[in-house]
């Protein structure tokens, strides 16, 4: 029988990622795609009509959340609805049918702060870290809904990623914006000070679905996973990489610092995600980031 997953939030970016993604994969695995048309992750009511189908068979992974990382700051009811509440919904239908929730979390749930600092060489936070002390409204409120999906179904998986685009000349996400600005812009100034783990959508996409078809066994469930793709890379890395994707000369692309461009939510200065988790648990590591940033540039199936 063909597993159902139940994407939530599947008219976003993941969310369009994973149905594109599922539509060209080769395993039988039934994506039944859930918008905000279908549900009000925030009304535990419209939550539990939507997934009035579900099985023990079948998967949820929610993709929504409120990532407005600056808004946030002062809609912190907003934020709290959908990072807090909406997990904790889902959590209790899935829960009572037996379905397998996975929910997909940041980086910033950890601060990014001494000592998690660019300059110790090697260093990454840890798979399963007890130093989740985010600095933020959004990185609060995401690591309150791990805790709370964690604590109502210890079976559910929690899947952490960091730095999410699709790159396409007109999405929103920060590759998108390189791509524009180098066309109207003789320069820009990009902050160096930033490192983490820029993660192309349809690869973490492509790792939720071996998730899903995999199952839930004793090597995810119960289980905090960090799904990014490998290496590492400063905000200004990436725009010079993308400059050097499209053709433009990279050198257009100055660093500069995070104190330059204050922002109400303080960013993390790192927050590379370790992968070993991951692939301790038999899943495919994501391919290094600048492989995955070319076939962004060229881009994503189409369903």
């Amino acid at each position: 029988m063909t597993r159902r997953l139940f994407v939530t939030g599947a008219a976003g970016q993941l969310g369009t990622a994973m149905r594109q993604t599922a539509a060209h994969s080769e395993f039988p695995l039934e994506v039944i795609p859930l918008t905000s048309a279908d549900l009000d992750i925030t009304d535990s009511e419209s939550v539990r009509a939507a997934l009035t189908g579900v099985d023990a068979d079948d998967v949820v992974v929610n993709c929504i959340a409120y990532t407005d990382v600056d808004g946030a700051e002062e809609d912190h009811s907003g934020a709290h609805a959908v990072n807090v509440d909406g997990p904790a919904h889902l959590v209790r239908v899935t829960r009572e049918k037996g379905a397998w929730l996975v929910q997909v979390s940041t980086d910033y749930v950890f601060s990014g702060t001494p000592p998690r600092v660019a300059d110790i060489e090697g260093y990454e936070p840890g798979d399963v870290d007890p130093d989740t002390t985010p600095a933020t409204v959004y990185g609060r409120t995401k690591l309150r809904g791990e805790k709370i999906v964690l604590r109502d179904d210890p079976t559910s998986t929690i899947v952490r990623t960091a730095w999410l685009y699709t790159g396409g000349p007109d999405s929103r996400d920060f590759v998108g914006t390189m791509r524009r600005l180098e066309a109207h812009r003789d320069a820009i100034d990009v902050v160096s000070d930033q490192i983490g783990s820029p993660t192309y959508a349809y690869d973490l996409a492509a790792g939720l679905l071996e998730l899903a078809r995999r199952g839930r066994d004793d090597t995810v469930a119960g289980k905090v996973l960090h799904a990014t793709n490998s290496g590492r890379a400063s905000w200004f890395e990436l725009a010079a990489a993308v400059f050097a994707e499209i053709g433009a000369d990279p050198a257009r692309v100055h660093p500069c610092a995070t104190a330059d461009f204050p922002r109400p939510a303080p960013r993390p200065a790192y927050s590379v995600l370790s992968g070993r988790s991951w692939s301790g648990a038999g899943l495919t590591p994501l391919r290094d980031w600048r492989a995955a940033l070319h076939e962004a540039i060229a881009g994503p199936p189409q369903a």
